[in-house]
């Protein structure tokens, strides 16, 4: 909850600190209400909440999060914090008996923090009472899965077979810094809009500190998605090349039977590399984000993603260079002739004529695919 008056400094510099001991930090940034505080621990199945305010009203705002947490079952998520020189010794003490785990001070040392957030929050999960909710279950599953991938070093679980699948499902993916995140968080808005009563699910991935941490930061951008409609679900790589976590396909085909309208993968932001995702797997449709500063035609030339991905998107297509990497990127996907579609967009832009013609893509791909099972049936 921190003024940007330099505060964020602070808050930065412990969450690269807890990433340094390996600790996955899901980072939500500034200003977020009770309710997006709580949805996001109970979907990503936290260990703890850290909340930094300096705002004032830090009483009450705490209090409401152990309140909401163990309204909707979640009572087991610690909550902790702190708040420079606006939390004094009293406030603390009474945050406390509301249910505050921990207040740090000005003047705490970050390896005291380290160190209490390792000692408090690293245990083995103890065995849970019963969800009270589906998305406590769907959460408490994708973390068995995880699990279960590390101490195996592979995806363990049994395969789905293709035909037990509920959702669309729709990969992203993209070098670092095109834009996927806000193009992704625009296309979930207009699902929203278009269905009132759908839900949507994004398995979403940032790299791993190579033995360590990571930062699972694409929750502070997706400002659209903070709803209780979306299901949202972060992954750490954990070690793994290729843009993906080891028990990502295991969490994908559970997502997939878990009636969501669709769900939607995004990557690592991933070079020169093929399809991150599994040919014949269960991903429907690709999307390839690109930015227009993609740098020569040889470099463009050595891009696979672009023989593989259904539809390509040149995003921040208002910067100087778009029409030229347009015209270029559209040469390059003539070369494979096969039915792939290029669309330029501007995701950061509101209402923009380009994410529109990339949902309803999307949407047309999905009555095609039903239609094709009818006449298949």
């Amino acid at each position: 909850m921190p003024i940007c008056d330099g505060h964020d400094s602070a808050i930065n510099t412990i969450n690269l600190e807890f990433i340094r001991h390996g600790i996955e930090v899901i980072y939500l940034g500034y200003h977020r209400s009770v309710g997006d505080i709580v949805r996001a621990a109970i979907q990503e199945h936290v260990r703890a909440i850290g909340i930094s305010s300096y705002n004032g009203g830090h009483i009450e705002f705490f209090a409401e999060v152990v309140h909401l947490l163990r309204k909707r079952g979640a009572s087991d998520i610690k909550v902790f914090g702190g708040g420079g020189g606006t939390i004094t010794h009293d406030d603390a003490a009474t945050m406390r008996r509301k249910g505050v785990d921990q207040i740090f001070f000005a003047g705490t040392s970050l390896a005291d923090m380290t160190d209490y957030v390792r000692k408090n929050y690293g245990k083995q999960r103890m065995k849970r009472a019963p969800a009270k909710s589906p998305d406590i279950e769907l959460a408490r599953k994708l973390t068995g899965i995880e699990d279960k991938a590390d101490r195996a070093k592979r995806s363990v679980s049994k395969r789905p077979r293709k035909k037990h699948q509920t959702s669309k499902v729709i990969g992203f993916t993209g070098p670092g810094g095109a834009g996927k995140t806000t193009l992704i968080d625009e296309v979930v808005l207009r699902f929203l809009n278009q269905n009132p009563k759908g839900r949507i699910a994004i398995l979403s991935h940032d790299p791993s500190v190579v033995g360590e941490g990571a930062l699972l930061g694409d929750r502070a951008t997706m400002i659209n998605s903070q709803d209780d409609r979306v299901f949202m679900r972060s992954m750490a790589t954990r070690g793994q090349a290729g843009g993906l976590s080891p028990a990502t396909h295991d969490c994908l085909a559970l997502l997939a039977q878990s009636n969501f309208d669709y769900v939607i993968i995004e990557t690592v932001g991933t070079g020169q590399e093929a399809m991150p995702f599994r040919k014949n797997g269960i991903v429907d449709l690709t999307v390839l984000v690109m930015n227009p500063d993609y740098g020569s035609r040889l470099q463009l030339q050595k891009i696979v993603m672009l023989d593989l991905a259904d539809i390509v998107v040149v995003n921040k297509s208002d910067l100087q260079r778009a029409r030229t990497a347009h015209s270029e990127i559209e040469q390059r996907l003539e070369q494979n002739r096969r039915d792939q579609r290029l669309i330029d967009t501007v995701a950061k832009r509101h209402r923009d004529p380009g994410v529109d013609r990339l949902f309803d893509l999307i949407c047309r791909s999905e009555e095609s695919q039903r239609g094709q099972a009818r006449n298949k049936s």
